[in-house]
């Protein structure tokens, strides 16, 4: 596991074309706390409309979100939804000139109505389906394979995303699944629920859920029902690399060619919206494959973030740094607010990512007092995450003098760690805070005192890394120098 995060850490941009059924997810927002007088149904009193990428957009997005540069390809209506849809995956940073205009045809929307009652949590109460499932023509056929064949070129995976809307048919599979393998590009396919994955024959993994596994095994002979029969018998039947099939709950079965089928659980959660879960167990894994990541690893990365993604209400990219740090709950439980530097620098990524103001401070803090409290309060009120730098106690020692530190340093951070408003705390074994400083790179560094800035030790690297630094004022009482003094007086 630790690998993993080691990979993670060295993810960089990668190139995906995603191919399949492009979706508008629309999530209609209202208060649902009358029944309509002519009708037993209640009624959805429209406060707003939240529009985002679905289906195969959704892959497209999570992708993005990973580090993808992505190229998406599949079919749009000429339509307002289609407008949407496009702007919501360029918002996404994705290409979408591979996308082809059909006017004759709908851009397939989900539109569900989420009613708020009672003041509790919003429900899904129904869903609207607007979508054509006729077979598309044939210059949309044409124009689908012209637009694949043009972007498959130079990148490093291609995802299928099939909903079973008709851009996924066989003719185009087998299309895709021929060139990537000329080119020596692995193709990873989330499957339609559908009776037969013969369309798919070749790829190098597939990701259904157990559901569509069972439908897709039902006519196979001796009809397999365990998910490791299942497993052994679609890796074989249609000569895959490996395939992953999700359980839900149970986290998700993986089978790689050769191998023996190995369960990787994931960890329970609060389930508020499945809508999603798939698309990312599918980017995640081609987004570590592409990588180097091993085949397990990758399957414990998508579960994590899938794991993230049904927390959330509707269909939303998990940005790698959350991910990260998701694995690194995984791999490693934190207990209290003690971090290693590594450890640290994922954090403090998920909170960047989050938009979040890092803050960062450092001292001995030995014999801890409330001028040390009221200080660090004032430092966390600064930005929106305070990490705490602490001296080791050989620069205590070298900095105090004999009997220093009165505290030994996992004492001292320990107890720091129970001040509400610290956030992180991490010791360092240089004089000063320069190495600390160049590796969390701080929005914000902040010392306590009655000098200048310029007088901070720091101040020329501050000032080189264009952080803001700032010295917070003076708390006149009793420092920790004198406290010891007293009671060693007493």
């Amino acid at each position: 596991m630790s690998e993993l995060l080691t990979s993670l850490a060295a993810f960089g941009p990668f190139k995906v074309l995603v191919v399949g059924d492009f979706m508008l997810d629309e999530l209609v927002h209202g208060d649902a706390s009358r029944l309509s007088p002519d009708a037993p149904v209640p009624v959805l009193t429209v406060d707003r409309i939240d529009r985002a990428a679905g289906g195969a957009s959704n892959v497209a997005a999570c992708l993005a979100g990973l580090g993808g540069l992505v190229q998406c390809c599949g079919v749009i209506g000429g339509d307002g939804a289609g407008g949407h849809l496009q702007s919501a995956l360029k918002e996404a940073g994705c290409a979408v000139d591979g996308l082809v205009i059909d006017a004759d045809r709908p851009t397939t929307v989900k539109r569900s109505l989420v009613g708020l009652a009672q003041h509790r949590h919003p429900q899904k109460m129904f869903r609207v389906d607007i979508e054509s499932s006729a077979p598309h023509s044939a210059s949309t056929t044409a124009a689908i394979r012209d637009q694949i064949a043009s972007h498959m070129r130079g990148v490093d995976a291609v995802c299928i995303e099939d909903y079973g809307k008709g851009v996924c048919d066989e003719a185009c599979c087998r299309f895709i699944l021929e060139s990537a393998k000329g080119l020596g590009i692995p193709v990873f396919v989330d499957p339609a629920n559908q009776d037969s994955y013969a369309a798919y024959t070749g790829a190098t993994v597939m990701t259904p859920n157990r559901t569509e596994a069972e439908r897709a095994c039902a006519s196979l002979p001796g009809s397999p029902k365990s998910p490791e029969d299942m497993a052994t018998t679609l890796l074989e039947s249609l000569d895959l690399a490996a395939i992953v099939i999700t359980l839900d709950r149970h986290g998700a079965l993986l089978l790689e060619r050769g191998g023996e089928a190995q369960l990787i659980p994931t960890r329970q959660r609060e389930v508020y919206d499945v809508t999603g879960a798939g698309d990312m167990v599918l980017a995640a894994v081609a987004a570590a494959r592409v990588h180097g990541v091993p085949w397990r690893d990758a399957v414990v990365l998508a579960n994590a973030a899938a794991g993230l993604e049904v927390e959330v209400f509707g269909a939303h990219p998990i940005p790698l740094a959350r991910v990260a740090q998701e694995v690194l709950r995984a791999v490693s439980p934190q207990e209290g607010k003690i971090r290693s530097l590594s450890d640290l620098l994922l954090e403090l990524a998920a909170h960047r990512e989050a938009g979040h103001r890092v803050v960062l401070t450092n001292g001995c803090f030995d014999v801890i007092h409330a001028g040390h409290v009221t200080y660090l309060r004032d430092a966390a009120e600064q930005g929106d995450v305070l990490v705490l730098g602490v001296n080791c106690d050989e620069q205590v020692h070298a900095m105090k003098g004999e009997g220093r530190p009165v505290y030994a340093l996992h004492d001292r951070m320990t107890i720091l760690g129970e001040l509400a408003c610290v956030d992180y705390v991490i010791s360092f074994d240089e004089p000063t805070a320069h190495e600390l400083i160049e590796a969390v790179r701080p929005d914000l560094y902040v010392k306590g005192g009655d000098y200048s800035v310029e007088q901070i030790n720091e101040h020329d690297l501050l000032s080189q890394l264009g952080i803001e630094c700032r010295v917070l004022a003076h708390r006149p009482g009793l420092g920790s120098t004198d406290i010891v003094d007293q009671v060693r007086g007493v």
